[in-house]
């Protein structure tokens, strides 16, 4: 790597960060996202005040001089160029090195003969006959269905969780009990997931295809191709590498590929971007123009084909562990499950604008990451209406002190 003195201006990508303790001392825990890096990095905290202005903008005399008027803290005369450089032999700063590595990447992702499990292991077993197990475990355990407005061969949609299946396993499988049929008639099952890798994009596509333990569900290729064409392939395919390593599509996947095994039914994999914009701005996704093209073109291509529309997306993530300052006790659990019902209750009516609302009004303090994926879910859907099938509250740190909430709803 070359020295970055001499009016360099680093520029950190954008990396996951987490805290920490070693040796008794706070530490930020930095790693690679996309996978592309194989190691974290670990650093004082003090330093956050440096890797905050890591924009491009500043070499790293001023970073240096940033961090002492700031914290009063100083460092020897190459301390940030030797973290510089360990950051980026970890390829967590945005410059030629990283983007040549990246770009190999993804010729050898589009070039693959699929998209590899990468839950595979962690979330589920490999073997197709051991997670069978697995997940027939879990429709044994749920209790009959309740009286349900929707009969089994009326659903046209769902909304599924994307947590591992371990805390989500009996919300999956009330969801997906109900959809069965449907999964089962399916030509084509359109996935949306949240794209958790800070896209940019409204919608990022891929023409490959998703792998599980059970084979491979094909990508329908001419779908894909209608949707590029309405959208321009710049725009579908600029983040496509993020489809490697995201959860979200591939949590769905594997339970609609146990319902339909070899019967031939095509996916479209779309990772959803992030509705901040509209959150923090004026405009509504009802009248964003590429929305609506989205719609569309969609809408057009799947239209002689028995389709299935999944969501797949998570609710509520709140406490500590996702940046609040409080613990989440037992009185705001209570809220939180109110209004979690009042969303829950807006998707069951097909309602894409009041969810929208719902999130927009409280600023997105929940953090929704299945809004995305839920709205054009439901916009794909048009008239519809449901039954939530289940909801959980699920811990997301050893504390019990933050935690994820997730649901199952059905769709006709």
């Amino acid at each position: 790597m070359k020295n970055m003195t001499g009016g360099m201006r680093p520029k950190l990508r954008h990396v996951q960060v987490s805290r920490g303790h070693e040796h008794g001392q706070q530490v930020l825990i930095l790693s690679d996202p996309c996978g592309l890096g194989d190691c974290a990095i670990v650093l004082p905290a003090s330093l956050a005040p440096v890797l905050e202005l890591c924009d491009g903008t500043r070499d790293i005399a001023a970073l240096r001089t940033v961090l002492e008027l700031r914290t009063g803290l100083r460092v020897g005369p190459d301390y940030l160029e030797r973290m510089f450089a360990a950051l980026d032999r970890a390829l967590m700063i945005d410059n030629e090195h990283f983007a040549r590595v990246y770009q190999e990447a993804v010729k050898k992702f589009r070039t693959a003969p699929s998209r590899l499990p990468t839950m595979a292991d962690r979330v589920y077993p490999a073997n197709s006959g051991s997670l069978e197990q697995v997940l027939c475990g879990y429709f044994d355990a749920l209790l009959p269905n309740a009286d349900n407005k929707l009969k089994a061969d009326e659903v046209r949609g769902l909304v599924s969780p994307h947590i591992d299946y371990q805390r989500g396993g009996t919300v999956y499988a009330g969801v997906w009990r109900r959809a069965a049929k449907a999964a089962q008639a399916a030509e084509v099952a359109i996935i949306l997931g949240t794209n958790h890798f800070n896209g940019q994009k409204l919608v990022t596509l891929t023409r490959q295809s998703y792998a599980t333990p059970w084979g491979v569900l094909a990508t329908a290729g001419d779908v894909v191709d209608a949707v590029a064409s309405a959208l321009g392939e710049e725009e579908v395919f600029a983040e496509e590498f993020n489809h490697r390593n995201e959860h979200s599509v591939e949590a769905a996947a594997v339970w609609l590929h146990y319902l339909v095994k070899d019967k031939g039914c095509e996916l479209v994999p779309v990772l959803c971007g992030s509705f901040q914009r509209f959150i923090e701005g004026d405009r509504k996704p009802s009248d964003d123009d590429e929305v609506a093209r989205f719609i569309e073109a969609l809408s057009n291509a799947t239209a002689n084909r028995r389709t299935l529309i999944i969501a797949a997306g998570d609710l509520a993530h709140v406490g500590p562990a996702f940046g609040d300052r409080y613990p989440i006790d037992v009185l705001e659990k209570s809220r939180i499950l109110s209004a979690d019902n009042e969303l829950m209750s807006a998707i069951a009516r097909g309602d894409a604008e009041e969810v929208f609302q719902q999130v927009k009004k409280e600023g997105d303090r929940r953090r929704i990451c299945g809004l995305s994926a839920i709205y054009l879910a439901l916009r794909l859907l048009g008239k519809a209406s449901g039954d939530i099938t289940g909801y959980a509250q699920c811990p997301a740190d050893e504390q019990g002190t933050s935690l994820v909430s997730i649901c199952g709803v059905v769709l006709a």
